[in-house]
């Protein structure tokens, strides 16, 4: 995927779910349609088809229309189900040249897409995963295993000096108001001086808005500074949490958003447990 952030980029009332059927892109689906309905989006279900090299792609053909056909099984269980508009689409090619040609037709307000994570040969869809999450233009859910059940409850926002206060106190806010979450603050604890005093900026500015907009929420600050991603997950994994919020981690050298540590270490997390993506070069949505 071409990598097109901008700040001026309109997007629609639309939820945007790429599905391979598999039974983890079925719990993406579901997560978006439970999103969807809440805010009354309609929902995009975009199947990726890859045409064996020198054959040609045909729609007629057998395998086609069982993609065709499983996509209005999901099409009608969704309308019948969660009473949400499913447009389904079937597109022939790359995935990440079709992903950014779709992305940029219908600007989707959020993509859900399922991960099989990263054991044995499952590697490479968790190198599709990352990959997605880092060039779309448009906040990800990455889903594993867990369902949304009651909503998102207990949500974990890492607070570290990459943040930007001001969108993860609107998506804090958002969510507080759409299922009466419950944030956690997991903040991080910096050994340079420069760098505390930053985060407990931050820190300080999302709690002024909590409190004055009575966002339910608590405090956790790091002992130690070493291995914040793992922490982060253990405390996340401890306190139930349905939901990670964080902010894709930028490259040092200004040319694009890179592959790091950070990113996969959340995506792939060992509890399942869904993290939304949020680019800080984004203009909010959640408002």
């Amino acid at each position: 995927m071409t990598n097109h952030r901008t700040n001026s980029l309109k997007f629609s009332k639309v939820i945007l779910v790429p599905t391979d059927f598999s039974a983890v892109a079925e719990k993406a689906i579901v997560h978006g349609l439970e999103l969807a309905r809440l805010l009354n989006y309609s929902l995009c279900l975009l199947h990726v088809y890859h045409t064996p090299a020198g054959t040609q792609f045909n729609k007629e053909d057998a395998g086609c229309q069982k993609i065709h056909q499983g996509l209005m099984d999901y099409k009608e269980n969704g309308e019948r189900k969660y009473g949400v508009k499913v447009d389904p689409v079937i597109r022939e090619g790359n995935l990440f040249t079709v992903l950014n040609a779709v992305v940029t037709e219908i600007r989707p307000r959020l993509m859900v897409m399922g991960t099989h994570g990263k054991q044995g040969l499952q590697h490479l869809f968790g190198s599709h995963a990352l990959r997605v999450v880092l060039d779309s233009p448009c906040p990800v859910m990455v889903v594993q295993d867990l369902s949304i059940e009651n909503g998102y409850q207990r949500i974990v926002m890492p607070v570290n000096s990459d943040a930007d206060h001001n969108q993860l106190a609107e998506w804090g806010l958002f969510f507080f108001k759409l299922f009466k979450s419950e944030i956690h603050l997991f903040e991080s604890e910096e050994v340079n001086a420069e760098q505390k005093a930053l985060v407990k900026g931050i820190t300080a500015q999302i709690v002024s808005v909590f409190k004055e907009k009575k966002v339910s929420y608590l405090l956790h600050a790091e002992g130690s500074p070493k291995d914040f991603s793992n922490q982060l997950i253990d405390y996340s994994t401890a306190v139930g949490s349905d939901l990670i919020m964080t902010m894709t981690m930028p490259a040092d050298d200004g040319s694009g958003y890179n592959f790091s540590d950070w990113n996969e270490r959340l995506m792939f997390n060992p509890g399942g447990i869904p993290v939304l993506f949020i680019d800080r070069t984004e203009s909010s949505w959640a408002r």
